[in-house]
């Protein structure tokens, strides 16, 4: 996310449109960002495959300190105190929400109303998100669009794990003949047009928030409604893990607002 940001926001000529797409598709940088989303994609797909939505969309947060680490080993970055404390912070509280919400259960297949309502529901949402993303300064403009984005992205993750139960039932060439690949294809399309110009329009620190933040939350609700996955029965555990929730957007919040917004390397001392 960090390079795409870089190479979004380093075009001298401000192009927007498809002058810009053009642009990014020449960046090495942007095609970097690109590679590592792929391979995320690979790996995000094998784990809902594998296991409860509620569980995988949080840990989806632990990239911002992966990144982290990666930052200060590879390019020696000087890293301040602050982002490590909330880095950690954060992986404690989503720990604490995941170990207290004991997510489980589920279904394979949602209903055709469930899923019907969830598609409707997130293709409002995100399209008032993005036109009143159209106005603004730039800061504003950046975390409505990543919130539109990181809605879409939520309902992506419930199409890829329908699509990878289609796959194993149908195969690669039978998966093709069921819906489930192309609302993956078309969810994905948006996601990444959306999170571009969220990345593009304003700086890291406003978008990167919403992105990580408001994707785990909307998942959490489409873990529930559409494949009926259930979370403790304790009024005292469910007040703890939304205690762990919330102090989980507090650390994200803080490290993006700690951590260098640009990723140059830094040969001062740490």
């Amino acid at each position: 996310m960090a390079t795409q940001h870089v190479a979004s926001t380093s075009d001298a000529r401000h192009s927007k449109g498809w002058q810009l797409v053009w642009y990014l598709a020449k960046n090495p940088l942007w095609l970097v960002g690109w590679i590592a989303l792929i391979g995320a994609f690979v790996f995000q797909a094998i784990a809902l495959h594998n296991g409860q939505i509620s569980v995988v969309q949080p840990l989806l947060v632990t990239e911002l300190v992966f990144s982290l680490v990666l930052r200060k080993v590879w390019i020696r970055q000087n890293i301040t105190t602050a982002a490590w404390v909330s880095a950690a912070f954060t992986c404690a509280s989503v720990a604490v929400f995941i170990g207290v919400a004991e997510p489980h259960g589920g279904i394979a297949t949602p209903s055709s109303g469930a899923w019907i309502s969830s598609i409707v529901g997130c293709g409002v949402a995100a399209g008032l998100l993005a036109f009143l993303s159209l106005a603004g300064p730039p800061g504003r403009r950046a975390a409505l669009l990543a919130s539109s984005s990181a809605t879409i992205w939520a309902i992506e993750a419930a199409f890829i794990k329908s699509m990878t139960n289609t796959l194993t039932q149908f195969g690669v060439a039978g998966s093709f003949s069921h819906w489930p690949i192309y609302a993956v294809a078309v969810g994905g399309v948006c996601g990444v047009l959306l999170q571009q110009a969220a990345l593009h329009v304003g700086p890291l620190r406003m978008s990167q928030p919403f992105l990580v933040i408001v994707d785990p939350l909307i998942s959490i609700i489409f873990s529930v409604y559409l494949f009926g996955e259930r979370f403790t029965q304790s009024a005292g555990n469910l007040a703890i893990a939304s205690l762990a929730f919330a102090s989980l957007g507090a650390g994200v919040v803080l490290m993006t607002r700690t951590v260098p917004e640009t990723i140059e390397g830094d040969n001062s001392p740490s």
